[in-house]
């Protein structure tokens, strides 16, 4: 269940990481960036009507309890941060100038427009930071027994953009290594009930964002999952994507240009 305003936990206690074990040669390491829309004591609700929080701009909804689906599934690793995307993005650089958002998608959110440096150190150091230290960690300790996993990061995007519908029901964001790529949609677009595209609704190349810094930097197999959110919103879109994702992803595990270590140029360089 997804945390949500109000937790229990004080600022001290707060552990910006959810992680589920896994086999360290599963192959597989699955990221959740956007999986909570909790924000952490002592920030209150950023300003903002508990609504807002329901929304996409608080986090991807869906993709926590698929993500947990998947890791149990594939016995896979699996990260997931605890804290909402409008209390920091971890999907973001740290140099980022939108990894503490003032406005999202028409809501201002007053609890961060007098955010100063001294502010945005102590949330990168406290919540962003660790995120990724353990993703790096976790990566370390999986190529110590097995070929290099492929990182595979789950999110999920809205039904319709400003009136306007989005017609796909998943994509694979990717910015230059198609080594994963290219098995998970040939296999996503076999199924002809989907409407299935690349590098949509969103661009896969953003340099310093999560997939920049742990699979094209460290030249490792990855992607990034978009998926429609009224697809996987209640148990049962959960498991039938579970039921899709889980044979394709351990194919793509399985195949031994995935699990190498290979440097491909970034558009973003």
């Amino acid at each position: 269940m997804t945390r949500t305003l109000g937790s229990e936990h004080n600022a001290e206690a707060w552990a910006p990481i959810e992680m589920v074990t896994g086999r360290l040669d599963s192959g597989l390491l699955l990221l959740c960036d956007h999986a909570s829309n909790a924000v952490p004591n002592g920030y209150g609700d950023l300003g903002l009507p508990k609504e807002q929080f329901d929304r996409h701009i608080a986090y991807d909804i869906g993709v926590r309890p698929l993500t947990l689906e998947l890791a149990k599934r594939l016995e896979a690793p699996a990260l997931l941060t605890t804290y909402s995307r409008l209390f920091i993005d971890p999907n973001r650089g740290e140099d980022d100038p939108t990894i503490v958002m003032r406005l999202s998608d028409g809501a201002v959110v007053p609890g961060n427009a007098k955010v100063d440096d001294a502010e945005r150190r102590k949330r990168i150091e406290g919540y962003h930071r660790p995120y990724h230290q353990k993703i790096d960690q976790v990566l370390d300790d999986m190529i110590k027994v097995s070929p290099p996993p492929v990182i595979v990061s789950i999110h999920s995007f809205t039904p319709n953009w400003r009136g306007t519908p989005r017609p796909w029901h998943i994509t694979v964001l990717w910015d230059s290594d198609d080594r994963a790529v290219q098995p998970l949609l040939t296999a996503l677009k076999a199924n002809e009930t989907l409407v299935v595209d690349d590098n949509e609704p969103y661009d896969g190349a953003l340099k310093n964002d999560c997939m920049y810094r742990h699979g094209t930097s460290r030249g490792l197999a990855h992607t990034l999952l978009e998926i429609r959110q009224d697809l996987i919103a209640d148990v049962y879109g959960v498991n039938e994507w579970a039921d899709r994702l889980a044979p394709i992803l351990t194919d793509v595990a399985k195949r031994s240009e995935c699990r190498e270590i290979r440097h491909f140029p970034s558009r973003c360089d």
